[in-house]
């Protein structure tokens, strides 16, 4: 059940956050849907072995990932890093990454990100080799998100998946 209090602050269970499924990308919840919070957005992927969680990418914000459980590939400025549970990742704004699950199982991945506000998110997907073996590159270089994504479908609502990951 969610908590909702006048003065703004809420608890939410992951299981009663919106949640979507991509066959490219795998399962993401998110936590500000209706309201998006105005300095910073969250996520929760659950990645299968192989899938990426999105186009490999760099912007003009710093984010932060937690490895929660499973293990996962971080392709960061055309290199890799392997990951497991309790590895944090730090990238400052312009840093080009993406992550995809590796292992036999599920990984569940947070993310965090600083939001510069109205009309400032600035985003470009470059070319890369190294994405391209992991499925992860866009069609071509752009900064258009809907480019990006054209090729990959839309991501659909869906069930959460079950916890903590099998």
């Amino acid at each position: 059940m969610i908590e909702e209090r006048k003065d703004g602050w809420f608890v939410k269970n992951v299981a009663e956050a919106m949640w979507v499924d991509s066959e490219h990308f795998g399962r993401a919840a998110a936590f500000d849907v209706a309201d998006p919070f105005p300095q910073t957005g969250i996520h929760l992927f659950v990645l299968a072995p192989g899938k990426p969680n999105c186009r490999y990418h760099r912007e003009n914000a710093q984010e932060d990932f937690l490895v929660l459980s499973g293990r996962c590939t971080l392709l960061v400025n055309d290199e890799e890093r392997e990951l497991k549970a309790w590895d944090f990742v730090h990238l400052p704004a312009g840093v080009t990454h993406v992550f995809v699950g590796g292992g036999d199982g599920p990984c569940a991945l947070l993310a965090i990100g600083h939001r510069p506000g109205e009309g400032k998110h600035e985003v470009f997907y470059p070319a890369s080799e190294l994405a391209a073996r992991y499925g992860a590159q866009a069609p071509e270089p752009t900064a258009d998100p809907k480019l990006a994504y054209a090729d990959a479908g839309r991501r659909t609502p869906c069930e959460p998946p079950a916890w903590p990951p099998e």
